[in-house]
């Protein structure tokens, strides 16, 4: 009888062994799982420095004019009241830029006017 326990407890640790080694959840599980745990975290960094660059951009709209100005120069190519616009040939610039800023140079007085009516 004492052999006979021998044996079905060594199976039953045989049996526990190879369910933590190479059954479902067990090491080789947990190796493919913190390897795709490393590769997700590598993808993500370019997201998290991202979020923080945009996080940091709202935040600048949200309390400085500065940014504002800086993205209406650089996006629709405003130019404020008492600066005056040059165009230089041979500097590619977009064609709808081109329209605004010369309508905006050649007249003026009507474009102070219209901003000030808005």
């Amino acid at each position: 009888m004492h052999r006979w326990l021998t044996i079905a407890l060594v199976g039953v640790l045989g049996f526990l062994q190879y369910q933590l080694w190479l059954g479902n959840g067990g090491w080789q599980d947990l190796q493919r799982v913190e390897q795709r745990v490393t590769v997700q975290e590598a993808a993500n960094v370019p997201m998290r420095e991202r979020n923080a660059r945009l996080a940091a951009e709202v935040t600048d709209l949200k309390t400085g004019l500065d940014a504002i100005e800086e993205r209406a120069r650089s996006d629709m190519g405003m130019v404020r009241s008492d600066e005056q616009f040059f165009w230089v040939p041979g500097v590619a610039i977009q064609n709808e830029l081109i329209g605004l800023n010369a309508a905006m140079v050649a007249n003026p007085v009507a474009a102070e006017n219209e901003a000030a009516d808005e």
